[in-house]
């Protein structure tokens, strides 16, 4: 019944679509019809509204970390399993057609409740792979190669293979964009 329970919840929450819902709002249309097609924060800057992508950013972030807290405190066995349900169900969300965002906002979101620590070591070597490159999508998959490797050298294994299962997720999320970085495009 727990299972269930965390299912639910965490489903629920990380497959509002805040960026689609708050570009509608502001009148900026449907993001899916611009840029990469995608939900995301990365794509509802493209609608040139910095404080829309902005609260896009925090919201999707939030709605993974409110869904991991929640689990810790009532269901402290599954908070990993819920910081994956999260992150899915922003990247598959039943309400569009399963075609939602990249996950990287609720990634970051989800592993602040988790490990304050390799949210850190995302988050920096995220924005600093950005400032070198300008480039989102290389950033975040760097970040996320960047974490998996200090999880494996440094955390345990249970971690480890949480933050594995996010990089290959998010190769899979990002297979667009690195078949346009490796056409030399961006």
């Amino acid at each position: 019944m727990d299972v269930l329970i965390v299912t639910l919840y965490s489903y629920i929450l990380g497959s509002i679509p805040f960026g689609l819902i708050l570009t509608r709002f502001a009148g900026l249309g449907d993001v899916r019809k611009i840029g990469s097609g995608n939900i995301g924060a990365t794509n509802v800057l493209r609608t040139g509204n910095k404080f829309i992508a902005a609260l896009t950013l925090l919201l999707d972030g939030l709605k993974g970390t409110v869904s991991v807290l929640l689990t810790i405190q009532y269901f402290n066995e599954l908070t990993y399993y819920s910081g994956i349900v999260v992150f899915l169900a922003h990247i598959f969300p039943v309400w569009l057609k399963f075609k939602g965002g990249k996950g990287v906002a609720t990634f970051i979101g989800s592993l602040l409740a988790i490990n304050i620590y390799l949210s850190g070591i995302f988050i920096a070597s995220w924005l600093l792979i950005l400032l070198i490159f300008r480039i989102s999508a290389l950033s975040a998959l760097l970040g996320y190669l960047v974490t998996t490797i200090i999880a494996f050298i440094f955390f345990d294994q249970k971690i480890f293979l949480l933050i594995f299962f996010y990089f290959i997720t998010s190769i899979f999320t990002h297979r667009q964009n690195i078949s346009s970085l490796l056409k030399g495009k961006s």
